[in-house]
């Protein structure tokens, strides 16, 4: 067919010769003659189709292609972009593709359409199912994940058209939670950003369009602001003999947002909504260019980062600087040079060759994508699998390094069971403790920029399930799970043998596998050890078993069906606590002081009442107040009578970390006593050769007395670490 006998396109649509051109822009070794075949092939396959817009449909995978040549990509997958429906939507089959096409254009265009038919399903489960599938699919072909991101991106440009608000919310949802990370984690920044600022229109439209009215409102006033700040920094830096580019913006709706949520800011207190690039000629111009900003202009402490000499996973590179800039204003500045700009917007794409590219599309050459399928084989299922790439994909990160200089990024609040599972799972698994920066300090430390970890292992050691509720990355979280079912499966399979060897006892029988494997079918059991661990577990009783084993058992009170009481009759009521100097209590109120917070006379406090307990007191920030959230008429308005000359000690609790040398509960105990402090418990919740968690109630007079107790113990060599315990 002729470049000119296509369907008339729309007044956007891209015309034939159009789309070759734009290719041949950055590729002169195109073939042109398989782009205009599959061009032609995508026109007549979709035929009179029609978006929900009105649109031809052909305008969509057109459309789609038109955003791979932006990225430069190489032409199979301009093709499989204006392929990418033809087998989901029309009568085209694989193999027609593959004989049209080739084989590398047909890999393609399925991958992506199995994706596409999973995606159509809005069920969760389908959902981590279709990431899952995403996930191995992108990791035989990155090109994959850039021709679905393409397809994403068009799509949530024309939202609008789809007329049921729902399903615009579940892909707007989608689009945040798994496209724009994975835009990010490839190193395609802009489209990153476009796919957040959409799907943020869609989720919270009124939140966006109350920033975009501030901005417009700071735009009239400021004027021409922008053009005035890149006039001086660029003069500025001119100044220093160094060739810039500068380039201002403001920042994006969703980024403004996401930071007012995250530093609990409202609009007014922001500073920094203006962000300006500065793009230059080498290295060493991004290093003079800093220097000239920061001699020109007030550093804002803690917001430099150089990402030059520790680039992100992704490759992006770049000088990142805060200052209180021109006219007084704060601004961010970005620093890099021209290829680091190619790399910070196209990201995987920039570094595309054409005579090479085979070398490119291999997804396992992502250290991040071999971390998700190393996920992959230990997640249960998609859905756990979904849970813990969330963790590894979406947080800000943290750069530590081996003691042998080895960088490793972390996501933000990484621990050092984390930095060691991201070194090696062997060495997770057998991580006995760790030296911060040289100094021995416990496993859930919160790691910094810029810190040193030492693993410390030990051939006997292995997961701790308690690690599980302080590591941040999926991989950390995905093999302590493995770990904990295996041996949770172990002990399931203990009892239940143990169970029923009892019961067929009980009734006289001799236990046997081969009695139970003739009703693995019953319970729908593979394995005699399976049936077992269902026993111990729970999901089934002594008594069915043995009832199907031998049909017609009669009957009988045994061990297996014995329940013991858990309380009596006539059991005395506890007496509520006298002398309690409070304000705003009806007389003859029973009260208790919560367990989970420890109120003490000088805390902000506030009253629940409970059926059959009276008025429990908890502290205003208490975390269990939320289950109450939704009764307000059970909260009693409080105080402290701090004037009661009858006011009786009250118990606090603390936590500490304690080193583990002779001595230190000693010095412990009596700095407590010292301070007039009456310990009333003490339990030992973790310990290791060289710490000790510890929890202690002290009996104490009010705040300021606990507060001096902890400033007391704070100074004492052997304390490592001490706070007030809530929860």
């Amino acid at each position: 067919m002729r470049a000119g006998a296509e369907l008339p396109p729309g007044p956007t649509m891209i015309r034939q010769f159009e789309l070759v051109e734009r290719v041949k822009g950055y590729d002169p070794c195109v073939d042109e003659e398989a782009l205009n075949r599959g061009y032609v092939f995508a026109m007549k396959a979709h035929g009179n189709q029609r978006r929900a817009s009105g649109d031809p449909y052909f305008s969509h995978p057109l459309e789609v292609a038109g955003i791979l040549t932006d990225y430069r990509l190489d032409t199979a997958s301009i093709i499989t972009g204006l392929l990418h429906d033809t087998i989901e939507d029309t009568t085209a089959t694989v193999d027609e593709i593959r004989y049209l096409f080739g084989d590398e254009v047909a890999r393609l265009v399925d991958g992506v359409t199995k994706l596409t038919r999973i995606e159509l399903q809005s069920e969760r489960a389908s959902q981590a199912e279709n990431f899952r599938k995403l996930v191995l699919a992108m990791s035989e072909d990155i090109r994959v994940l850039l021709v679905k991101l393409a397809d994403r991106l068009h799509n949530m440009r024309t939202l609008r058209h789809i007329r049921d608000p729902e399903k615009r919310r579940r892909i707007a949802h989608e689009t945040m939670d798994i496209y724009a990370p994975l835009a990010e984690r490839i190193g395609m920044q802009e489209m990153k950003i476009e796919l957040e600022d959409l799907a943020f229109a869609e989720i919270n439209p009124h939140a966006r369009a109350s920033i975009m009215a501030r901005l417009n409102f700071l735009r009239d006033q400021g004027g021409d602001l922008i053009n005035r700040i890149i006039d001086e920094l660029h003069t500025t830096i001119t100044a220093g003999g160094v060739r810039a580019e500068v380039v201002g913006r403001e920042k994006t709706a969703f980024s403004i947002w996401r930071k007012m949520q995250r530093n609990n800011l409202g609009f007014e207190q922001l500073c920094d909504i203006m962000a300006f690039r500065v793009v230059v000629e080498t290295v060493e111009d991004c290093y003079r260019t800093l220097g000239s900003v920061h001699h020109g202009y007030p550093v804002i402490p803690g917001r430099f980062k150089d990402y030059i000499s520790t680039p992100k996973p992704n490759g992006y590179r770049s000088l990142h600087t805060a200052v209180l800039g021109p006219e007084g204003h704060r601004i961010e500045i970005q620093i890099r040079t021209r290829e680091m700009h190619a790399v910070a917007e196209r990201g995987v794409a920039a570094h595309w060759h054409y005579k090479q590219h085979v070398s490119h599309t291999n997804g396992r050459q992502y250290r991040w994508l071999r971390e998700l399928l190393e996920i992959l084989e230990h997640a249960v299922g998609p859905e756990e699998f979904l849970e813990h790439t969330k963790l590894e994909m979406f947080q800000d990160e943290v750069f530590c390094f081996t003691p042998k200089g080895d960088l490793i990024n972390l996501p933000a609040r990484a621990t050092p069971v984390d930095f060691a599972y991201a070194v090696h799972s062997e060495i997770g698994d057998k991580c006995v403790g760790a030296k911060i920066n040289g100094r021995l300090m416990p496993l859930r430390t919160v790691l910094q920029n810029g810190d040193q970890v030492e693993i410390i292992t030990s051939r006997a050691q292995t997961p701790s399930p308690t690690w599980e509720r302080f590591v941040v990355t999926g991989k950390a979280r995905a093999r302590i799970r493995r770990f904990i079912r295996s041996k949770e499966r172990e002990q399931y399979l203990q009892l239940g043998r143990s169970i029923l060897e009892r019961a067929f006892k009980e009734e006289g029988y001799e236990y046997s596998n081969k009695a139970l494997e003739g009703v693995l079918k019953n319970f729908k059991q593979p394995t005699v050890d399976d049936l077992c661990a269902q026993v111990g577990a729970g999901l089934l009783t002594g008594r069915q078993v043995i009832e199907t084993v031998f049909p017609g058992t009669r009957k009988k009170p045994s061990f297996y069906q014995k329940v013991i009481p858990l309380g009596r009759r006539g059991k005395k009521v506890p007496k509520p606590d006298f002398n309690v100097p409070l304000k705003g209590l009806i007389p003859g109120m029973a009260v208790h002081f919560a367990g989970c917070c420890h109120p003490l006379p000088g805390d902000r406090i506030v009253g629940v009442v409970t059926t059959g307990k009276g008025v429990t007191i908890h502290t205003i920030d208490c975390d269990s107040l939320v289950a109450f959230a939704d009764t307000p008429e059970r909260w009693i308005d409080v105080s402290w009578d701090v004037d009661d000359p009858a006011a009786p000690l009250h118990t606090s609790r603390v936590q500490l970390i304690v080193v583990n040398e002779p001595g230190s509960l000693g010095s412990l105990t009596t700095v407590i006593g010292k301070n007039q402090g009456n310990i009333t418990n003490l339990k030992i919740t973790n310990r290791t050769n060289e710490l000790f968690d510890m929890l202690i109630d002290i009996e104490v007079r009010d705040v300021k007395h606990l507060t001096d107790i902890i400033a007391a113990l704070r100074a004492t060599p052997a304390i490592n670490a001490v706070d007030r315990a809530r929860g």
